[in-house]
């Protein structure tokens, strides 16, 4: 056969291959978004940007969102920019949200954008039949390592010495033991000085726990200034720590991490406080971090965690998320399971009820697992819910949105 026949044949072979595949369609299937509401869980978080606040995107498709975060207030505006638009539109919906008002949102805010941003990405993979992972390409993982924070650890016993609980941790499967550094009752004198010295020995009741193999992670909370953070770094720096979390005070990253970074030779992570990329990205560009603690949904949501994602896979620095609530630890699954680089997820459900939640997270042996249900994965008692907000008109109070030519948002 020659050249140009045997071209020919393999084109035709090709064409035959192709239409006997299912057709794809071009486009999604147009909908609206018809209402949002917000609801209570049974004794729900107080804390602003760590609210378990259920939040729901509905469709004129008949297809709900499931979302997490917020509250009423910090909720309403975003929601009202919601009505009336395709869900499917999600990063130009997130523009709209983040960029419409006067003042770009603060932490809180951001954190209520975030807990719509998971409820549209939900209906994404709803429409698709697909888990979000999947529609974002596909978990680079088997499986999510963790470390325990105020759940249930089997062998874990009252009274037992951070040798003792270091080890079960271990043993029941979790990736690190995590501690903080050198704690005391809330609300009592917290003595730094005295306080390094307690912190080197209960690292090295630590490292002995987890064995000369095992991880240990400690959190400063950011209790130290400067210079005893620095002795205390320096102190623990032979037990080879996983990481230091929060060394000195979040409102100073980006002042003394830089700083602390050319001082210390331990692993540093931060900020489960921070809102934005724009918070950290000169923190990671600089490698004066080695984790990111942003998370769910307080960065702004999947979309915005994608992008915190692709600055640490370009810069080689691992993402520890700090823990919210449940909804949004199941969109972390899905969400950072398909991040390449390091990832350590902070877990604190393991034996608790989740009577709101009835399917949620796939946990077993201190590991999260990725699932193939739709969406987030998630389900809802709705029965178990207190509604205390509803959204149905669209909000265009004060709201000035301004579009470059080709029609994308810039500001006002």
């Amino acid at each position: 056969m020659n050249r140009r026949l045997f071209v020919k044949s393999m084109a035709a072979a090709g064409v035959s291959a192709f239409a006997s595949l299912p057709l794809v369609q071009a486009a999604l299937p147009k909908m609206k978004i018809t209402r949002v509401r917000a609801y209570a869980p049974p004794q729900p978080n107080p804390l602003f940007n760590q609210a378990d606040t259920v939040v729901t995107i509905e469709t004129d498709a008949g297809i709900t969102g499931v979302g997490e975060g917020g509250f009423p207030d910090t909720l309403r505006q975003c929601a009202g920019r919601l009505i009336g638009k395709d869900p499917q539109h999600i990063e130009q919906l997130w523009q709209d949200m983040s960029r419409s008002f006067f003042y770009p949102p603060g932490r809180e805010k951001q954190d209520a954008l975030g807990a719509l941003d998971l409820a549209l990405w939900d209906i994404r993979g709803k429409v698709l039949k697909l888990p979000v992972h999947q529609v974002l390409g596909g978990m680079s993982r088997n499986f999510c390592e963790c470390y325990n924070t105020g759940g249930v650890v089997p062998g874990v016993k009252p009274g037992m010495s951070i040798k003792e609980r270091a080890a079960a941790t271990v043993a029941a499967g979790y990736r690190a033991f995590r501690m903080g550094a050198a704690d005391t009752p809330a609300n009592t004198t917290y003595n730094t000085r005295q306080k390094v010295n307690q912190l080197y020995e209960d690292c090295v009741q630590a490292r002995e726990g987890v064995g000369k193999n095992g991880d240990f992670c400690i959190d400063f909370h950011q209790r130290f200034d400067l210079s005893d953070a620095v002795r205390g770094c320096d102190l623990i720096e032979s037990l080879a720590p996983f990481f230091v979390e929060d060394p000195v005070r979040a409102e100073g990253f980006n002042d003394d991490l830089p700083k602390i970074r050319k001082m210390v030779k331990v692993p540093i992570a931060a900020g489960e406080e921070w809102g934005s990329r724009w918070d950290f990205n000169r923190l990671v560009e600089n490698h004066d971090i080695d984790y990111v603690r942003a998370t769910l949904p307080n960065v702004g949501g999947i979309t915005e965690m994608m992008k915190v994602a692709a600055i640490c896979e370009t810069h080689f620095v691992g993402i520890v998320p700090h823990f919210t609530g449940p909804i949004a630890t199941a969109a972390l699954v899905n969400s950072l399971g398909t991040f390449s680089g390091p990832l350590l997820m902070e877990y604190g459900f393991a034996g608790k009820t989740l009577p709101h939640l009835p399917v949620c997270l796939d946990f077993k042996d201190g590991k999260l697992y990725p699932n193939d249900r739709p969406g987030l994965g998630v389900e809802l008692d709705m029965g178990k819910l207190t509604q205390i907000l509803e959204v149905t008109k669209f909000d265009t109070n004060r709201a000035q949105t301004y579009f470059r030519p080709d029609g994308s948002i810039t500001n006002w």
